[in-house]
């Protein structure tokens, strides 16, 4: 099983870096008092990054509205980065889902950049970041109605549909992160110059997955000399 970054993608960012955590055995579930603080603290630094008065001007959300003009979306789709500084902005801070998902929201926040993670067991063959002809079956996570890809959408996709919808804007039920995960594809992807924050987002994540979750985790960088990686 793969993860393969297709030519289609690369034809539109040509210059971006994808950073993959691969984590094994995790002991997620409820979150701790401690990583809840983590949370929080991460929800007054990314305060620093809502310098602008109209939220899309802000750098790190501008440089996602920029992206989403280059392919197909939905009406009123935005990069999963700007939906959390934008409860940051409003006063609703980010709030707890489990030890996991805090922890990596907590990063995002932290580095202002957009970061997913999916149940790598519920994979079914390779995993593709690819322009899609559409149609790919997908249920919205919190929702049991179908809602498929549409054509020339950037999805991530499996044989089975999509996993993830318009970059990094909404995850599917199927591969979403549970108390029970035990397996974990995680990315964060970049479209600006910010590779040492990327780096220090990513390391920031393993080293609270190790502390907290005990996890077993490999790391890389893709780029369009290296668009491809083996899961397991």
């Amino acid at each position: 099983m793969k993860f393969i970054v297709d030519k289609s993608y690369w034809n539109l960012f040509s210059d971006s870096k994808l950073g993959v955590l691969l984590l094994k055995n995790i002991q997620n579930g409820e979150s701790t008092d401690e990583i809840k603080s983590i949370l929080k603290e991460a929800n007054n630094e990314a305060k620093k990054y809502l310098t602008k008065e109209i939220l899309s001007e802000n750098p790190v959300i501008a440089v996602w509205r920029e992206a989403y003009k280059k392919f197909k979306t939905k009406k009123g789709v935005r990069s999963s980065i700007e939906a959390l500084l934008k409860r940051v902005n409003s006063g609703n801070p980010v709030s707890s889902i489990n030890k996991f998902v805090d922890i990596y929201n907590s990063a995002s926040l932290k580095y202002g950049l957009p970061c997913g993670a999916e149940d790598l067991d519920s994979f079914v063959g390779d995993l593709k970041l690819t322009i899609t002809q559409g149609g790919d079956k997908f249920i919205p996570l919190g929702s049991d109605e179908e809602d498929n890809t549409l054509p020339n959408e950037l999805c991530y996709i499996d044989d089975e549909g999509a996993i993830c919808r318009c970059f990094n804007w909404r995850d599917g039920a199927r591969t979403m992160i549970k108390d029970e995960t035990k397996n974990s594809f995680l990315i964060m992807e970049l479209l600006d110059n910010r590779l040492v924050e990327l780096n220090l987002a990513l390391d920031y994540i393993s080293e609270n997955a190790k502390k907290y979750l005990n996890a077993d985790i490999e790391k890389y960088i893709l780029d369009i000399n290296n668009p491809e990686i083996t899961l397991k």
